[in-house]
C-alpha cells in the first residue's frame, strides 16, 4: 500500500518525525517490554531511516526494511556510517531476512490496520527468534485531538475492530498518549497538509491554534 504522506513529501515527514513524542513515551514503553541492547532489530517500513540510528546505539545488528526504493536509498545514505546497520529493499508481506533471526520487530505507522495484514503477521512470527518480541505502533481514533482528526478522515475506521483482530492473533494493545510539538506553526501547517485531505486540513487549522497536538495512539505487542 502507498504511504502518499512520506512516499510524496518526505522532507515534511523528516519534520513530523522530529515533531512526534518528544517525551519518549513510545520508546520507554517498548523498553520496557522488550530492550534493544544486545538484540538484531529489525524496523519494517523504515522510510527514511529516522529511527535507524536510535536502534543502532545498543542492538547489536539493526535490519531497516522499506518498499519504496527512494526512501530506501535515503536511509542507506543516513546510515551509511553505521556499520551494524542494513538497508533492504523489501516489503512486509515478503521481508528479505531470514527466519528466527531478529530479536526486536518493530513497525511505526508503517504497514498494520488490521485485517488484511495477515501475510504481514505471518512474516513477523517467521524472522522472530524464541524469547523475542514485535511492536506495532498505530493511531488511536478514540480520544485526542489527534484522534479526532482522524475519525474525520477515516469515519469507517473500526478502532474497536482492529483491536479484535490483534488480540485473535495474541497480540496485546498498550493504549499512551504522546505530543506532537513543533517549532513553529508553519511547520505544523506543513504536516496536517500531507496527513489529511485539503477539506479536513483547512477544518483543522481552522480549529487548532498553537504548535502542539495531544496524540492517542496505540502501541501492540506480541512476544514470541
Amino acid at each position: 500500500m502507498p504511504s502518499p504522506n512520506i512516499w510524496n513529501n518526505p522532507a515534511t515527514y523528516e519534520i513530523e518525525n522530529l515533531a512526534v513524542d518528544p517525551d519518549g513515551v513510545i520508546d520507554s514503553t517498548i523498553q520496557s517490554l522488550r530492550s534493544y541492547d544486545d538484540s538484531v532489530v529489525l524496523d519494517i517500513g523504515c522510510g527514511t531511516g529516522f529511527h535507524l540510528p536510535h536502534f543502532a546505539q545498543t542492538a547489536s545488528k539493526v535490519i531497516g526494511v522499506e518498499p519504496h526504493a527512494a526512501l530506501a536509498l535515503g536511509a542507506k545514505r543516513r546510515t551509511r556510517g553505521l556499520p551494524n546497520v542494513e538497508v533492504l529493499h523489501g516489503a512486509a508481506q515478503s521481508l528479505p531476512v531470514a527466519t528466527a533471526d531478529v530479536d526486536v520487530v518493530h513497525a511505526r505507522w508503517a504497514y498494520f490496520f488490521g485485517p488484511g495484514c495477515e501475510p504481514g503477521l505471518r512474516e513477523v512470527d517467521r524472522v522472530l527468534r524464541r524469547g523475542g518480541a514485535a511492536f506495532v505502533i498505530d493511531n488511536d481514533p478514540r480520544t485526542s485531538t489527534f484522534g479526532r482528526w482522524f475519525s474525520w478522515a477515516h469515519p469507517h475506521y473500526d478502532a474497536d475492530g482492529v483491536d479484535a483482530f490483534f488480540a485473535r492473533h495474541g497480540w496485546v494493545t498498550h493504549r499512551r498518549t504522546i505530543r506532537w510539538t513543533f517549532e513553529t506553526r508553519r511547520d505544523l501547517e506543513a504536516v496536517v497538509a500531507i496527513e489529511f485531505s485539503p477539506e479536513i486540513t483547512e477544518r483543522i487549522l481552522a480549529e487548532h491554534k498553537g504548535t502542539e497536538v495531544d496524540y492517542a495512539i496505540v502501541i501492540r505487542h506480541r512476544s514470541r
